[in-house]
């Protein structure tokens, strides 16, 4: 039997929470109890939500070591709200870092010379990864006009599959990259910025500009631990048709990852061994096996 007493005084409680407007709708004061924790704080990543586990201890050092969802708890068979809410979190996160651009403030701040694919809109984009190898026409003659030919290395960067990488990753990296080659007294061109671009976009380039070596900085397909991973893919003399094999690549560049500053000076060592011995990927691989050998 339903306690209507008990009802009434619940009713009142929340009604004395509330704020009514003229208009007749009822809004929650801004009251700190009603305020909900940002369920992306990192803090939570660590947190043991198992029911009385047997070894809170160890349970809390492997989720200390490793972002992978472990430790999380259940109700029934079901997860835990805090649980299913981050999941639904990262999983937004992963999904706006795909449809979002990279703004023209960042490119223009770095003086990167903009051009774009032969795509058009973000479903394109996912849908016909081929056109993202490819320039349109009116960026190919931009490119011809504005660059040498057999530039010595061409620093490329790229929005790929998450422009939030490159928001947050792409100016230490840059900065690092270049004070790296200029140690090494290497001068690259004018980076270039490619709107709706995927890797074997550098073929393209290089086929224009036939450059010695490029590097290109793109969003990595983001997943549910991070939105914000990016990669770099150098390679020696790039042109239509060349192997994946024979590229280097410097993956996961991000906070949690290789440290954006770190893969910068990585990159700057990499691109001066790809120089100095002609090659790139599995090929530069063979001979640095074998000089150690030597």
């Amino acid at each position: 039997m339903v306690n209507e007493e008990l009802i009434r005084r619940i009713v009142e409680n929340v009604i004395a929470q509330m704020d009514m407007k003229k208009d007749g709708y009822v809004s929650l004061k801004p009251e700190e109890n009603f305020l909900v924790d940002d369920i992306t704080d990192d803090k939570y990543l660590s947190e043991v939500l198992v029911t009385n586990p047997v070894d809170r201890d160890a349970i809390k050092f492997y989720k200390e070591t490793t972002p992978a969802r472990i430790g999380v708890g259940r109700a029934g068979d079901r997860p835990l709200t805090q649980t299913l809410l981050r999941f639904y979190a990262d999983h937004a996160m992963a999904v706006d870092s795909v449809f979002s651009d990279v703004s023209d403030e960042l490119t223009n701040e770095l003086d990167l010379l903009k051009v774009q694919t032969k795509i058009t809109n973000k479903d394109e984009h996912l849908t016909r990864p081929d056109l993202g190898r490819e320039l349109n026409q009116e960026s190919a003659a931009l490119l011809k006009n504005k660059y040498t030919d057999n530039p010595q290395v061409q620093i490329i960067v790229s929005d790929g599959l998450s422009s939030k990488a490159i928001e947050a990753n792409i100016k230490d990296t840059i900065y690092s990259l270049k004070q790296g080659l200029e140690l090494y007294n290497i001068k690259p061109e004018k980076p270039i910025f490619v709107k709706y671009g995927r890797v074997g976009v550098v073929d393209f380039i290089g086929d224009l500009l036939k450059h010695e070596c490029s590097v290109i900085l793109i969003g990595e397909r983001p997943g549910m631990v991070t939105a914000e991973s990016m990669s770099a893919y150098v390679t020696y003399r790039p042109h239509t048709g060349i192997k994946e094999a024979d590229r280097s690549v410097i993956s996961n560049i991000h906070k949690n990852g290789t440290p954006p500053v770190e893969a910068g000076a990585e990159l700057a060592d990499l691109i001066k061994n790809i120089l100095e011995n002609r090659a790139s990927g599995i090929n530069l691989k063979t001979i640095n096996s074998t000089l150690k050998e030597v």
